[in-house]
């Protein structure tokens, strides 16, 4: 291998290799959880299982958006969602980045266990790239009339001194490189995909689409697309985890990762950190989960003692999820969302800490208040 040439570039391409033990626990985790979690679904409501694909979908749209500096609306992203799952008629307004990312994620759900092929890409690309007019192609793969490899590069105002992270094929190899790796992807072998088990599998297709950058953009969010099929494939049913939830909480090490590996074929460091990656999305899945299992023993328990103001309080709570409002409920918030004068709320509050559904912390105007819910989710 030559240390200045990319990884696609040497003659072992595209064959990664990766040491099978350093992701042996990685890999057992990763199969004990799933059946957890999938086992932790089925004792939700069907309204709150909806509830859950959706937040999760939403997550995962609006996260891998903002990876690639794209900054979208939760709630217009999640009616979207609902409105392409057929689970709600009132639709609110969106944007075409915000239309478009969520058609693709449900389309990656209902179709997760179909082979992938260049119809689907070219499709999610049409989607992610839905409004936009700055790109030469959409729907289909990059062009370049002089067929230089495609640059991924930072510092672009400096013209002089620009930082290339990575250079792609070139335009004219794209369609041998993605055939090439729709048969590796939709390869069954005797005992898993290509004889691979999942987390090794969803990793390689991510960091191999990467390689290739089939696309003028878009590519980050379809790259987690195919982790996410890939995924849901070995699992046997939709994977429902936010990879880019993940990622997001910090892009410093995904990029130094991706970048670490451009001229070796060697993944060993980088399905360590995917899996990992991986394994933390399951877990914020479970608790979810749990999260809304215990909303359902709450209002079985308590759904008498409120009244119509603290049930509508409560529920814009349950809305936030198990982080619950960033720094807590306040007064003010209260009356805000119950429409009530600040003596009426503070009667409300105290009466939802004497009945032990609130606990609140700080004083005066610092008080904050959480819930006391048993698995102690949604209190700092």
């Amino acid at each position: 291998m030559t240390l200045n040439t990319w990884n696609w570039q040497q003659p072992e391409w595209p064959h990664f290799t990766y040491d099978v033990e350093a992701l042996a626990l990685l890999e057992r985790n990763f199969a004990r959880k799933s059946g957890v979690l999938t086992g932790s679904v089925k004792h939700i409501s069907g309204e709150e299982r909806e509830h859950f694909t959706v937040q999760l979908m939403g997550s995962e749209a609006l996260k891998t958006s903002e990876i690639e500096g794209e900054i979208l609306d939760r709630d217009s992203i999640q009616s979207s969602i609902r409105k392409h799952l057929g689970l709600d008629t009132s639709v609110r307004r969106a944007t075409p980045s915000e239309a478009g990312i969520a058609e693709m994620l449900v389309d990656l759900y209902r179709t997760f266990a179909a082979s992938l092929n260049q119809q689907q890409t070219f499709e999610w690309h049409s989607m992610v790239c839905s409004g936009r007019r700055d790109l030469a192609v959409i729907g289909g793969y990059r062009t370049n009339e002089d067929d230089d490899p495609m640059q991924v590069v930072s510092n672009r105002q400096d013209i002089e001194r620009p930082k290339v992270h990575f250079e792609a094929p070139t335009s004219g190899a794209l369609n041998n490189e993605m055939t090439a790796f729709f048969d590796w992807f939709n390869w069954t072998g005797p005992e898993q995909k290509n004889g691979l088990l999942p987390l090794a599998r969803a990793g390689i297709a991510h960091f191999y689409f990467l390689c290739i950058h089939p696309f003028e953009d878009g590519n980050g969010r379809i790259a987690r697309a195919i982790s996410e099929k890939a995924l849901s494939q070995d699992v046997g049913e939709a994977a429902l985890i936010s990879l880019s939830n993940v990622i997001e909480g910090n892009k410093r090490d995904y990029y130094r990762m991706l970048e670490l590996h451009n001229r070796t074929l060697d993944l060993t460091e980088f399905l360590i950190y995917f899996a990992n990656v991986v394994l933390q999305a399951q877990a914020n899945s479970q608790k979810l989960v749990e999260f809304l299992i215990e909303k359902a023993k709450f209002y079985k328990r308590h759904d008498k003692d409120l009244n119509d103001r603290q049930k509508k309080v409560i529920s814009r709570l349950f809305d936030a999820g198990p982080e619950g409002f960033e720094g807590g409920l306040s007064a003010k918030n209260y009356r805000t969302i119950a429409k009530t004068p600040s003596a009426t709320a503070t009667r409300d509050l105290q009466d939802l800490v004497r009945k032990n559904i609130l606990v609140s912390t700080g004083a005066l105007k610092s008080t904050r208040y959480w819930f006391e819910l048993n698995q102690g989710n949604t209190k700092d």
